[in-house]
């Protein structure tokens, strides 16, 4: 069956200003990490994005290396996109990544402009596309000069492989550096994707105002802690969650007793707004105006879904916030 778009798609999905740029991206935004790579059932991966690109997501976020294994997110999200949204490829924004290990020897990893050419060249291929829209560095280089990485960003853009720049990771005083260099070259940055959430707050100590005062958008990944602030571990850790298996991003040993206690009050907390825990922690994310997308994962439609629903109550007040901030520095 042939898949026709929402005639309502963009009715409820907030758009909001990628820093001082021309573009708007959806509050919401679908992120292709754990469950889009290697996987026998690909009509799910279908539903989910015809929920999202329905519920007005625009933006699809992929690397190099998300599968597992690496590269197969990005071919099996090719794959799709030409089969059922052909036609709709302008609606979209659809980015790409690399600055981790993605193939053997010195030139499949890190920061040089021999590894960030190559593999957005890559992942054109897998994706069958002529150019992403944004094109970022996954993670600082210790080793490679900054000038280097941003040259090689800059070089992307000119080509005409990618339409933005942006940034993944980076501290602070790294991100304003990068910024500077890339205003120079004359390819502004548009954007910064950190690790932001109730949990990880780092990107408060200055990253924030950097990007504010540059102009740069930020699009929190991991906003829901690996699923920490949902209600899978509101009674300790399931067999079937990521925490349970030991190739998971969160380990057994994060999911201690003190946590669980101020999972469960904020859990609390969201009831009493009509939310899931996972609604609050998204809205409590976008209640920044520093905030332009969140990007969330899902494994199945009803996960999106139930994420969507947060834009209903983006409003926190006063002593909803000291509540959670009395819960988050409990120990």
């Amino acid at each position: 069956m042939t898949y026709l778009p929402s005639s309502k798609r963009y009715q409820s999905m907030t758009y909001r200003r990628c820093g001082k740029s021309g573009i708007q991206l959806p509050a919401i935004s679908l992120g292709l990490w754990h469950n889009f790579g290697g996987v026998d059932v690909m009509e799910n991966c279908r539903n989910i994005l015809h929920l999202a690109f329905d519920s007005g997501i625009t933006h699809f976020d992929l690397a190099n290396n998300y599968g597992p294994p690496p590269g197969t997110a990005e071919e099996n999200f090719g794959k799709i996109l030409h089969q059922d949204f052909h036609g709709y490829r302008d609606e979209m924004i659809i980015s790409s990544k690399a600055g981790y290990t993605m193939w053997d020897g010195p030139y499949g990893d890190w920061g040089s402009k021999k590894y960030l050419v190559s593999s957005l060249d890559q992942s054109l291929k897998r994706m069958k596309l002529d150019y992403v829209d944004i094109f970022y560095h996954h993670r600082p280089d210790p080793d490679t000069p900054l000038e280097e990485t941003m040259s090689a960003l800059d070089l992307i853009v000119r080509q005409g492989k990618a339409l933005y720049a942006g940034i993944s990771n980076y501290p602070a005083d790294k991100a304003e550096k990068a910024v500077h260099i890339l205003k120079q070259l004359g390819t502004p940055c548009l954007i910064h994707q950190p690790k932001y959430s109730m949990f990880v707050r780092w990107v408060e100590e200055g990253l924030l105002d950097v990007l504010e005062k540059e102009g740069v958008g930020c699009i929190p990944f991991s906003p829901l802690a690996q699923g920490l602030l949902t209600n899978k571990y509101l009674k300790g850790i399931p067999s079937d969650s990521r925490a349970a298996k030991p190739t998971g991003f969160l380990k057994e040993s994060e999911v201690t007793e003190d946590k669980i206690k101020r999972i469960q009050k904020l859990n609390d907390l969201a009831k009493k707004r009509g939310q899931s825990l996972a609604q609050m922690a998204l809205a409590w994310l976008l209640k920044d105006n520093r905030i332009t997308s969140v990007l969330v994962g899902a494994s199945r439609p009803e996960q999106l879904a139930d994420s969507l629903k947060c834009l209903d109550n983006l409003n926190f007040s006063e002593q909803e916030l000291e509540e959670i901030e009395k819960i988050l520095k409990e120990s």
